[in-house]
């Protein structure tokens, strides 16, 4: 209660209903309002708020409550004339003052109930990370994902209770971190890279070799070239058909924040191998879908880009495209003569642009060296207008 302004706290102090979790409620003590605990399920918090339309209800969340935070929730189900918001100093200000980092500068990231793994995709040399973590172990398994990529020297410290009496701050290196910390903390990750750390750039065309894969995939000059069709927008839902490992589904999300995609994929193996992928690269909400096209498309929710790697057929664009967003991107890309033919016939009926990839690469040719030449790809994309 000391750390907000006056005029919030005056708001806290003549509720009639106190919602929050159970930190928050020993945080805001000799209060004389109802008090409530976040319900069970969560998702009910909604109709519970609803159930009390016409008292004053304060739901309590920690700095900011739209950042990161409850209140995005409710506004987005609860008319946002019947809300006031009262942001106080949240973690991550906190957490640069007692840094010295510009917030201008930094990746602001949670893995608060969510998966700790998505932090990977922003492990980049000197990058400074602000991370709100979900519990105790939390900087642990952060160490482990930096020392494995070759971050070890990484220098991290985790903030708690920032403000109150009991702020405490622990300092260590990635690759050596032992500390025992409280369990709701802050963490502050400055990246330093060894000489032979992974580089893994949100821009697409990771290397073929930070896939698992049995060979069938869209390899890393071509896939660069694919997403740069598919246009990767923040939030956006990418529809992978013929998914394979994920790379295309997997770089889609790396790309742009929030960015979804559904793969389909009728392979167990290679389902396997895609949600592997997308875990190791920092992408654990990659949605793998089983089942053949068009069938598998029944249902889903429409998607804002489409890229058709394997299961080309009339009735497949047809059923895509009709599902497409308008302004949708849609790619598709062919090996075969039986597939390019099909595309070079889309392409006279629907417009688009036709090209053909053609990639060599340098390989030993005995004790000297070639040029190896990869398969050719016909690629057709298009915008849906």
């Amino acid at each position: 209660m000391d750390g907000l302004l006056p005029a919030t706290r005056a708001v806290v102090e003549a509720a009639e209903v106190i919602l929050g979790g159970e930190r928050h409620h020993q945080l805001a003590d000799n209060l004389t309002a109802e008090r409530i605990g976040w319900p069970h399920p969560f998702d009910a918090l909604i109709s519970t708020i609803e159930g009390m339309q016409g008292r004053r209800v304060v739901v309590l969340a920690t700095g900011d409550p739209l950042w990161y935070s409850i209140g995005a929730r409710i506004g987005r189900a609860i008319d946002p004339a019947e809300i006031v918001y009262h942001p106080q100093l949240s973690a991550f200000q906190l957490a640069a003052a007692r840094m010295g980092w510009s917030l201008a500068d930094v990746e602001t990231l949670t893995v608060h109930g969510r998966p700790v793994e998505q932090m990977i995709a922003f492990i980049q040399p000197d990058a400074q990370l602000l991370i709100l973590t979900t519990g105790e172990k939390t900087p642990g398994q952060i160490a482990r994902f930096l020392t494995e990529r070759g971050f070890g020297q990484s220098r991290m410290s985790v903030l708690a209770a920032m403000g109150g009496k009991d702020e405490a701050r622990f300092d260590g290196v990635a690759n050596s971190w032992d500390h025992v910390v409280p369990a709701f903390n802050t963490l502050a990750v400055e990246c330093i890279a060894a000489p032979d750390a992974a580089l893994l750039p949100r821009v697409p065309g990771l290397a073929d070799d930070l896939f698992q894969s049995d060979g069938t995939m869209t390899k890393q000059e071509v896939r660069a070239a694919t997403l740069a069709k598919l246009m990767p927008m923040r939030a956006a839902l990418l529809w992978d058909i013929g998914c394979g490992c994920g790379s295309v589904a997997i770089e889609w999300m790396r790309a742009a924040r929030y960015a979804r995609a559904v793969g389909i994929e009728p392979r167990a193996d290679r389902r396997a191998m895609a949600a592997a992928n997308a875990l190791a690269l920092g992408v654990p909400k990659l949605e793998l879908v089983d089942g053949m096209v068009p069938q598998a498309l029944d249902g889903l929710d429409a998607p804002d880009a489409i890229f058709i790697g394997g299961g080309l057929s009339r009735e497949t664009f047809e059923a895509a495209w009709d599902a497409l967003r308008p302004l949708g991107r849609m790619v598709a890309n062919a090996v075969t003569l039986e597939s390019e033919v099909e595309l070079i016939t889309l392409q006279k009926e629907h417009g688009g642009d036709l090209v053909k990839l053609s990639v060599h690469r340098a390989e030993p040719v005995g004790r000297l060296t070639g040029w190896r030449p990869l398969m050719p790809v016909t690629q057709w994309s298009l915008v849906k207008r």
